[in-house]
């Protein structure tokens, strides 16, 4: 298990990321840190960390968005979704 890393550090390692010219992959083991951890850092939009009064970090969390599909069964009865996860993952679910 990997050590511990303020929110500074992540803060730091995010932002040393777009100007490595590595990918996430590389420049992660490059860092010694997760790419998950990476991802996650990098999505909860580390600039907007704020902090409570007992000094411990809290990350703001993209809200998310409700999408209703309900219309489309009366249109068609074949549906596809696609959803590009990055790095080559891409979840793909069909029905009809």
């Amino acid at each position: 298990m990997g050590r511990r890393r303020t929110v500074q550090e992540w803060q730091a390692l995010v932002a040393g990321h777009s100007g490595s010219g590595l990918t996430v992959a590389a420049y992660c083991a490059r860092e010694r840190i997760s790419r998950a951890s990476f991802h996650r850092w990098r999505a909860q939009r580390v600039a907007a960390v704020t902090r409570d009064g007992g000094g411990v970090a809290a990350v703001a969390t993209p809200r998310a968005a409700f999408v209703d599909l309900g219309a489309l069964r009366e249109r068609s009865s074949r549906l596809e979704l696609r959803l590009d996860l990055g790095e080559g993952w891409v979840l793909q679910i069909a029905r009809g």
